[in-house]
Parts: structure tokens; sequence; C-alpha cells
């Protein structure tokens, strides 16, 4: 048996098994605490679902997001460093520098800031 057809075959059969047995066997006891809204840490209230949400948490999740994504663009060339030479060092290094100057654009432009200073 080959692992494509062991990716494309079996494990969505697996999945479906797992998942029919989860709705199968699961204990279900819904409340009213579970069943209650409940949003980004703060508990809503009725009729006031819709209300105004601070804009500095969604710029450090984008950031968090953007560095993230950034970073896990580094392993493979972690992991094959001494495959690459010199050339995929130096190219790492250039990205390095990259990534580290957005950094520091990005803290002196106050974006990562979640409070305005007092005066």
């Amino acid at each position: 048996m080959n692992t494509l057809l062991m990716l494309f075959i079996f494990i969505p059969i697996l999945i479906f098994i797992l998942l029919f047995l989860n709705f199968l066997l699961a204990p279900s006891n819904p409340d009213a605490e579970k069943l209650s809204i409940y949003e980004c840490g703060f508990t809503s209230v009725y009729g006031q679902t819709r209300s105004t949400f601070h804009i500095n948490f969604y710029v450090v999740a984008m950031f968090f997001l953007i560095f993230d994504l950034e970073l896990i663009l580094l392993f493979p060339i972690s992991v094959s460093l001494n495959q690459v030479g010199m050339y995929g060092f130096s190219i790492a290094i250039i990205f390095f520098i990259v990534l580290t100057i957005g950094f520091v654009m990005e803290i002196s432009s106050g974006a990562l800031k979640l409070s305005k200073p007092k005066p």
C-alpha cells in the first residue's frame, strides 16, 4: 500500500468514522451557561451584542499572523542550512534583516501600542 493511497482513501475514511463515533457517543448536556453568547472575553448583554471594538486588537492580530507566517518560512532554511551553502545563508540573513526592519518600523510608528499615552 503506497502513501498516496493511504493519504487520499484511508485517512478520510478514518476521519468520517471518528466523527460519526463522536456524534454517536459524546454526551450532550446543553444548559443556559453553555448556550449563552460569549464574545472575546466579554459577557454580552442581551440586545447589545454589537458594540464598539477597538481596532488595536485587530492590528496586533494581523501583525502576529504576518510575523508568524514569516517565521514559518524560516524553518526549511534552518533544516537544510548545510545543503544550501553560503548562498542560502546569505538569503536567510537578508530575510532576517528585512524582517527586523519591518518590526522596528512597526514599533516606531506606534502600531503595537494598546493604550494611548496619558498627557
